[in-house]
C-alpha cells in the first residue's frame, strides 16, 4: 500500500525501556534545538528591565529604602545596552527565526544580570529572588537538554552565591532586618526546588506538545500524499484531452506525406511509422480518458469484502493464516462502502500490528446490522499489557517485536545471498526491531475518527493465558461508509475486484 510504512512505523504493544527512552531523547533534541527568535528575547528583556526600574524607583522614592541606586541602575543599564545591540542585529537580519545557541546566550546573560541585581539588594532575603526560576523555565521549554541543564546549573550556582554573599536588604531606616540563618537556608532550598521542579515540568509539557504536533503533522502528510495520488487520475484525463488535438494534426500531416511520396520510398516508410505510433498514442490516451468512468468509479466504492481483501493482501505469504469474514443480516447482500484513504491506511496499520504479534492466525471480520458496520482485527498473540492499555490513545507508546514481516525479509535476503554465492551461509539471527516512532496507533485512530469511526481495543478470543490475543474494533454508522445509493453501481468493476 502507498505510504504504508509511514503509518505502520509504530505499534502499540508494551515497549522496552531502552528503545523508548532513546527515541524520546532524539525527538526532544530536535524540538529544543529551535530556541526562541531574537525578537521574542528582546521583548522579554524589555519587560524585565521595565519591571526592575519600576521596583527600584518605588523602593527609593515611595518607601524611602536605602538602596545602592547607582550600582543598581548600572546593572539595569547594562541590560539595556545588550538589548540595544540585539535590536541593531535584529534590524540587519530576520529576527523571526528561532536560534538555539543565541537563546542560550541571552538567557545566560539574564541570569547573570538578575543575580547581580539581587546581590546588591539583599540576596536571598529579597523576595524577587524567585525570578531566577523564569530563565531556566524558558530554557527547559525551548532549548536542548544539555543547554537547559547548563543554564539550570548556572542559576543554582548563582543562588548559592547569593546565599553566601549579598549586601544587606534595603529596609526602613533605624529598623535593621536580620533574618535567621535557618530561614535563609529554607529560602535557598525552596529556590533550588522551584528551579528543578518548574524546569522539569516545563520540559515534560513542551515534550508532550511536540509529540502531538509531530503526530498530527505526520497524519496530515500521509493524507496529502494520498490525495495527490488520487488526483493523478484527473490529471491523466486532462492530459488525454489536451493531447488529442496535436495528435490529430500529426496524423493529418503524416497522411499527406504518405500520399505525396513514393510508396516504397524512405519518406513513405517514415510516414507509415509515424501514423502507426500516433495511432498507438491515441489508443493510450483513449484508455486514460476512459479511466475516470471505470477506474475512478472502481476505487470510489467497493464491496466490503473486497475492501478487507485489499487491506489484508500485502500481509499474506508469511507463516500466518488470515481469515476474512463478513456477516450480514439474513437475506441481505454484502454492502458496498466508500474506499477512503483514511480507512485503507488506518486498517492496514491495525492488520500489520496483528500480524507482527500473532502466533499463527489473524481474523479480520466485518459485522453489518441495520445501523452499524463493525470491523474487527483479532490475533492469537500475547495480547496487550494491562498497564499500557489505557495509554493507547497517546503518541509514542511503542514496541516492536521480532515481527514476521521482518523475519520474512531477513529470510529473503539470506536466500538471495545463497543464490549469488552458490553456497548456503551460516544461519543468521534476525535482529529485533529497533522500535518505531510510536505513532502507528495514534495515527490510525485519528484516521478512523476522522471518518466517523469509534475505535475500541481489548483482549482477543483466547481468554487469560500466554496467547490471549488482542482485538481492535472500529465501528461506523452505515451512513458514513456506504456510498450514495442514488448513484449507479458498476457491477462489472465489482466482479473484477473479486
Amino acid at each position: 500500500m502507498p505510504f504504508k510504512e509511514a503509518l505502520s512505523s509504530s505499534q502499540f504493544r508494551p515497549a522496552a525501556a531502552g528503545p523508548a527512552l532513546s527515541h524520546t531523547r532524539d525527538v526532544g533534541g530536535i524540538r529544543r534545538g529551535r530556541g526562541l527568535s531574537l525578537r521574542t528575547l528582546v521583548i522579554l528583556r524589555w519587560a524585565a528591565l521595565a519591571g526592575q526600574t519600576a521596583t527600584i524607583t518605588l523602593a527609593q522614592v515611595w518607601l524611602h529604602f536605602d538602596l545602592p541606586v547607582t550600582a543598581c541602575m548600572t546593572v539595569v543599564a547594562a541590560g539595556a545596552l545588550v538589548n540595544f545591540a540585539a535590536m541593531t542585529r535584529l534590524n540587519r537580519q530576520e529576527g523571526n527565526l528561532a536560534d538555539g545557541p543565541q537563546t542560550a546566550l541571552h538567557l545566560g546573560f539574564d541570569i547573570l544580570q538578575l543575580s547581580l541585581l539581587l546581590g546588591l539588594t539583599g540576596g536571598l532575603q529579597n523576595p524577587f529572588c524567585l525570578l531566577l526560576v523564569a530563565p531556566v523555565t524558558v530554557a527547559a521549554a525551548s532549548l536542548p537538554a544539555r543547554q537547559a541543564m547548563l543554564l539550570g546549573l548556572m542559576a543554582l550556582i548563582a543562588s548559592a552565591g547569593l546565599f553566601l554573599w549579598a549586601m544587606p536588604l534595603p529596609w526602613v531606616k533605624g529598623q535593621p532586618l536580620e533574618l535567621p540563618y535557618l530561614y535563609l537556608l529554607g529560602i535557598w532550598l525552596a529556590l533550588v526546588t522551584g528551579v528543578v521542579f518548574t524546569a522539569t515540568y516545563a520540559w515534560r509539557v513542551a515534550a508532550d506538545a511536540e509529540k502531538l504536533e509531530l503526530a498530527l503533522a505526520t497524519t496530515q502528510d500521509v493524507l496529502q500524499r494520498e490525495q495527490k495520488l488520487a488526483a493523478l487520475g484527473g490529471l491523466a484525463a486532462a492530459a488525454a484531452h489536451e493531447l488529442g488535438t496535436p495528435l490529430a494534426t500529426i496524423q493529418v500531416v503524416a497522411k499527406e506525406l504518405l500520399r505525396e511520396s513514393r510508396s516504397e520510398g524512405p519518406i513513405a516508410e517514415d510516414a507509415r511509422l509515424l501514423l502507426q505510433q500516433a495511432e498507438r498514442c491515441r489508443d493510450i490516451l483513449k484508455q486514460l480518458s476512459q479511466a475516470p468512468d471505470t477506474g475512478d468509479r472502481l476505487y470510489a466504492d467497493v464491496s466490503l469484502k473486497a475492501l478487507l481483501n485489499e487491506i489484508v493482501e500485502p500481509h499474506r505469504g508469511f507463516d500466518l493464516d488470515f481469515e476474512i469474514l463478513v456477516r450480514t443480516p439474513p437475506g441481505q447482500e454484502t454492502p458496498r462502502v466508500r474506499r477512503l484513504p483514511e480507512i485503507i491506511h488506518g486498517l492496514s496499520a491495525f492488520v500489520e500490528n496483528a500480524a507482527d504479534f500473532a502466533a499463527s492466525r489473524v481474523r479480520v471480520s466485518a459485522i453489518v446490522d441495520a445501523g452499524w458496520i463493525v470491523i474487527e482485527i483479532v490475533d492469537d498473540g500475547p495480547g496487550i499489557s494491562p498497564d499500557i492499555l489505557p495509554r493507547l490513545g497517546e503518541p509514542y507508546v511503542t514496541s516492536r517485536p521480532q515481527a514476521k514481516a521482518r523475519r520474512a525479509l531477513a529470510e529473503q535476503l539470506r536466500s538471495a545471498t545463497r543464490g549469488r554465492r552458490g553456497s548456503a551461509p551460516p544461519p543468521a539471527e534476525v535482529a529485533p526491531s529497533q522500535g518505531g516512532m510510536g505513532l502507528g496507533f495514534f495515527i490510525a485512530r485519528t484516521l478512523m475518527e476522522r471518518t466517523g469511526g469509534e475505535v475500541t481495543v481489548g483482549a482477543g478470543d483466547g481468554g487469560p493465558g500466554d496467547n490471549r490475543g488482542a482485538r481492535v474494533a472500529v465501528r461506523w454508522p452505515r451512513a458514513r461508509l456506504e456510498p450514495d445509493l442514488d448513484q449507479p453501481v458498476d457491477l462489472a468493476a465489482d466482479r473484477r475486484i473479486h
